[in-house]
């Protein structure tokens, strides 16, 4: 069974799908002292053929998100092994610099000054979490670098007003814009129910669709948003039972996404449409709490998974597995962010021809396209990626099933409407 999990909420811990840790030699390998480069992040030309590319990167391998750091750190590793098979970066052997921040925003803010003053790396890329990647991003532009991130989705990242910070991944805003872009084109406008954690990572997810459905000319009859404490959810769901809204999105975590399942179930009221930010996609877990023959057709947004036929994609997890070992389905998200991170500025790079921090900012921002391992990349002016594609998963006949996008790996046909309570699915 896949397990997906939610990223890039600020101060939260998450459940990691890391695979294994990393062997001592694939670390001696690939992980080099930045002193060993000449190279310049002010140079404005591709510099010695023989001169590696030194990328530096502050992860948590200790604290709070330590689970998530060390996917983070091995998916930068799996890109940099795969990118060195395949002629580096203008050329030349590409080298990781790391240095842990034991999950702390102070931290983080030292190892990225230590990174870019003293060692002088030719790059950075983003840590993991909004947490995180807020300070560093402000410190990268303070001395004039480039921050591509991929782990680092919450609104408070693009709202410093930098021009430096680029998110490969679906920031919160469109996490669940596939779901809403499907609802959209398959269904006449009817009202929608909308209930959100208060989180800085969840309420923008539920926002975005809510304002892409809004101007799609669905009603709002529910909004309801409730504190990380709350622990009684039947008011709420009792709101939303009463409207009999056929449609109910809900930006939840996994407890209280159960909650209201089992709170609906109560007041006998099933949607046609459900679609949880998180909950659903927790397996074993999600059947244990809502009975398997309630789970069909409820849907989950996620940015990845081992199947998907993106750019790239079976050759990072070919080379996870021959790295860290483990099963694909037991790969982390955070892995997949973090390759296409490298991905997007290998092709940065190598189209500029050049190792400048401003000609990669001024290319970045042209409204070009790459590609990644989660699908097209297109910058928007605060470093979103308005091209983000997520995938939609959905409970059907006891097995959470890729959905959505058509045309990406092979997704089974979408339920368009969720059956009763208790008649499987």
């Amino acid at each position: 069974m896949f397990v997906m999990k939610l990223h890039g909420k600020p101060g939260q811990r998450h459940r990691s799908r890391s695979a294994g840790l990393l062997a001592a030699g694939a670390a001696a390998a690939l992980v080099l002292a930045a002193c060993s480069s000449s190279g310049s992040s002010a140079s404005s030309g591709s510099g010695s053929s023989t001169t590696p590319i030194t990328i530096g990167v502050s992860v948590s391998l200790s604290g709070d998100f330590s689970g998530d750091g060390l996917a983070t750190k091995q998916g930068y590793e799996t890109w940099a092994a795969f990118q060195n098979a395949h002629g580096g970066i203008l050329g030349r052997k590409i080298v990781l610099d790391f240095l842990s921040d034991g999950s702390s925003p102070t931290q983080v803010i030292t190892n990225y000054q230590k990174l870019i003053t003293v060692n002088h790396v030719n790059f950075v890329v983003g840590p993991y979490s909004t947490l995180l990647t807020k300070p560093a991003s402000a410190i990268a532009n303070r001395y004039g670098y480039v921050m591509i991130e991929g782990i680092g989705g919450g609104p408070s990242v693009f709202s410093q007003g930098l021009k430096n910070v680029f998110d490969v991944s679906a920031s919160a805003a469109f996490q669940l814009i596939t779901f809403a872009k499907w609802l959209a084109s398959t269904h006449q406008p009817e009202d929608i129910a909308y209930a959100s954690m208060t989180d800085p990572f969840l309420q923008p997810m539920l926002d975005g669709a809510r304002s892409y459905l809004t101007a799609h000319g669905f009603k709002s009859v529910v909004y309801k948003l409730y504190p990380l404490e709350t622990t009684d959810y039947t008011p709420i769901a009792s709101a939303i039972a009463a409207s009999k809204a056929p449609v109910v999105v809900l930006g939840t975590m996994p407890p209280d996404g159960y909650a209201f399942v089992q709170d609906l179930i109560q007041d006998k009221f099933s949607p046609k449409v459900l679609i949880e930010a998180s909950g659903p996609d927790q397996g074993a877990a999600f059947v244990k709490a809502v009975g398997a023959s309630n789970t069909g057709g409820i849907m989950v947004p996620n940015t990845w998974y081992p199947g998907s036929t993106y750019y790239q994609n079976a050759q990072m997890v070919a080379l996870y597995l021959k790295m860290f070992g483990g099963t694909a389905d037991n790969i982390s998200a955070d892995v997949a962010e973090a390759f296409s991170t490298g991905q997007v500025l290998t092709q940065a790079v190598d189209h500029n021809k050049s190792t400048s921090n401003s000609a990669l900012e001024s290319y970045l921002h042209s409204d070009v396209t790459f590609s990644s391992v989660q699908g097209p990349v297109k910058f928007l002016a605060d470093g979103e990626n308005g091209a983000a594609t997520p995938f939609v998963f959905q409970w059907q006949k006891g097995t959470l099933q890729d959905v959505l996008p058509a045309g990406v790996a092979k997704p089974v046909p979408i339920m368009a409407a969720k059956p009763a309570w208790g008649a499987g699915g």
